[in-house]
């Protein structure tokens, strides 16, 4: 994932954020299947899926906390 679309993530709704995590977890399940099976070729895509995931977390995280204090 490039610099800018780290930045975009923070720009995105919760929504849509949450519809990414799901995308990104279906897609680490499939990496993890063909690294199984001795069918993925580039094994680094675990890795910077993993890395993405992440992200996305972060991004959700930092939202949340966020809306905590603008409740206060």
């Amino acid at each position: 994932m490039k610099l800018k679309d780290r930045k975009e993530l923070f720009t995105k709704a919760d929504k849509e954020l949450t519809k990414m995590l799901s995308q990104a977890r279906e897609d680490l399940f499939k990496l993890n299947m063909e690294l199984k099976q001795r069918k993925l070729k580039k094994t680094s895509q675990v890795f910077w899926k993993r890395k993405e995931i992440a992200m996305i977390l972060t991004a959700l995280k930092e939202k949340q906390l966020i809306k905590k204090e603008e409740e206060k």
